[in-house]
Parts: C-alpha cells; sequence; structure tokens
C-alpha cells in the first residue's frame, strides 16, 4: 500500500508503517500544495493519505478523489501523539478504500 504523509505531520511517521511505503508529501516535492490539487497529484501514486487537517472532510467532496484519507484527530501534530494513533490506523489500512475519510482519534 502506497501512503503519503502530510506536511503537517512529523517525517518520521512514515518508520510506523512497516511493509507499506510511506512517503511525505516534502519527499515528493509538494510542499505548500493546497489540499485539492495536493489530493489530485496524490490519488495518481498513493492509495491512502495522512494528515491531521480536521477540516479536509468538510472542504473537499472526497468520494471525487481515488485515494483514501486519514485524519488523526490529536491534540497536537508532536510525533508521540501521532504515534500513539498507529495501532488503530495499521488495523484500518486493510479495510480502507478509494474516496473514503476515516478519522482516527485517541
Amino acid at each position: 500500500m502506497q501512503i503519503l504523509i502530510d506536511e503537517c505531520l512529523d517525517w518520521r511517521l512514515k518508520r510506523e508503517f512497516p511493509g507499506d511505503t510511506a512517503t511525505t508529501v516534502t519527499d515528493m516535492g509538494w510542499g505548500g500544495i493546497k489540499n485539492g490539487a495536493l489530493l489530485s497529484l496524490a490519488q495518481a501514486r498513493f492509495d491512502v493519505s495522512i494528515t491531521a487537517d480536521k477540516n479536509l472532510a468538510t472542504q473537499l467532496n472526497l468520494p471525487n478523489y481515488s485515494i483514501a484519507v486519514i485524519v488523526l484527530d490529536t491534540l497536537s501534530t508532536r510525533l508521540d501523539d501521532c504515534v500513539a494513533l498507529m495501532p488503530k490506523v495499521l488495523a484500518l489500512l486493510p479495510q480502507v478504500s478509494p474516496g473514503t475519510v476515516f478519522i482516527i482519534s485517541p
């Protein structure tokens, strides 16, 4: 599974995805690209986008995209707060499908 980690999250989060290919927005050279344009680019190469942008689901019509989105609903985007949610994210990954959004909270 190809996973894109949003630039609002710590790049080290990609270490939490064994067996999957996780890449950051910065790795792709897509820093600063806004949500709709970013998802349009990402859907051609990635299965899932992981973000902490809680407004994403209301800003975009996600069923129009062929990528799933996982929103980390954490107190902060600090690495420790996000890593604490990784067991839930990893358990969810086999169930995601394009155009869906999942909100993961502690």
